[in-house]
């Protein structure tokens, strides 16, 4: 790998375009001076902000285009009015050509998966590709999918997100077999859906190598980690990751709010500083933010739109250790070896 991971970054995407992209970028850079940056977007607006930080232009090329996908556009309406000329269009098609290892993009979710997949295209026996992101649990850290990037799931999408999540655990975790679960309504194995009581039957029986299936998890599983890998349907992981993070600023709230409601708190606060203090970084949003697209053929990370500058820089950085953990090379192998796995197993159970 070379010496450097360059990192293209939709410029023009996000709640607030070019001051939080620039911004956390130079951020970023400060964390991981390998870095270099391909800024695409309008340069009447970006170059301004490169300007202000000379440490980060040198290290950055910025791509002029006046084109920007509206976060509120469709899938559809983005592709149409974005393709080969926008600026998250541009970033991805950069990966797609190898001048840069991961496109970063706080724009539209649903268009930036659709431009993604076009242009990406999906790995050998993937459908369809998903959303995983780092979930700070009181264990440390667990992984969620898929978290938006499609609404459904039948079982052997279930099964396939199992098996990406657990690769990508054992990559940035470091871990030989990690525990994977399947989020539903309940544990028992008669409740919930369908498709994730048949994924459940086949992760059981399979057994996979790679993997440790503990069964059914439910929502308030998540934050304690009882497994390193929770798997769900984009629907339900979507509206779980939201609810987590209105909990986590409704927490900051009342704890600002208490600390402030008389003397004695406003002392005591001061004795418990470096708790509150703890604390806080543990339920920030920001601390997290960004997440990765699985199953293409690229590295693609989103971050939330409404970010501000420390939240982006968050998102380039795990983008910069996926692409230092080589996790691409190794999903693709992981994905190759379990249909190579099935198709034995298959063949097995025929004679």
């Amino acid at each position: 790998m070379s010496d450097k991971v360059r990192i293209a970054l939709d410029a023009m995407g996000g709640d607030h375009g070019p001051a939080v992209v620039v911004a956390g970028a130079e951020l970023a850079l400060r964390s991981h001076p390998d870095s270099e940056f391909l800024f695409y977007g309008n340069a009447a607006q970006v170059a301004p902000l490169l300007d202000a930080r000379p440490q980060l232009k040198a290290a950055a090329q910025l791509i002029h285009t006046e084109v920007a996908v509206r976060m509120d556009a469709k899938p559809s309406q983005a592709l149409r009015y974005g393709r080969w000329k926008s600026s998250m269009w541009l970033a991805i098609e950069a990966v797609k050509k190898g001048e840069a290892n991961v496109a970063v993009s706080g724009g539209n979710t649903g268009a930036l998966m659709a431009m993604a997949k076009f242009e990406l295209k999906t790995l050998p026996g993937i459908e369809r590709p998903a959303i995983a992101a780092l979930w700070p649990t009181v264990r440390g850290e667990s992984i969620v999918l898929d978290l938006g990037a499609s609404i459904g799931a039948d079982a052997e999408h279930l099964v396939d997100l199992a098996v990406m999540g657990a690769a990508m655990a054992r990559i940035l975790f470091g871990l030989e077999r990690p525990t994977v679960g399947l989020l539903n309504i309940g544990v028992e194995e008669v409740k919930g859906l369908e498709p994730v009581r048949e994924a459940s039957r086949i992760l059981r029986e399979e057994k996979l190598p790679d993997l440790e299936y503990q069964g059914f998890v439910e929502g308030d599983d998540i934050g304690r980690g009882r497994v390193d890998v929770v798997v769900t349907e984009g629907f339900a992981g979507n509206i779980a990751l939201k609810a987590a993070e209105g909990t986590a600023r409704q927490m900051g709230e009342y704890i600002r709010s208490a600390m402030s409601r008389s003397l004695s708190a406003r002392i005591g606060y001061l004795f418990a500083r470096s708790a509150f203090r703890e604390l806080k970084e543990r339920i920030d949003p920001r601390r997290s933010n960004g997440g990765i697209f699985l199953g293409l053929n690229g590295i693609v990370i989103k971050s939330h739109g409404g970010i501000d500058a420390e939240g982006f820089a968050a998102a380039i950085k795990l983008g910069h250790g996926v692409v230092r953990e080589e996790l691409l090379s190794k999903i693709t192998s992981a994905i190759g070896s379990h249909h190579e796995y099935q198709h034995r197993a298959v063949g097995g159970a025929a004679s």
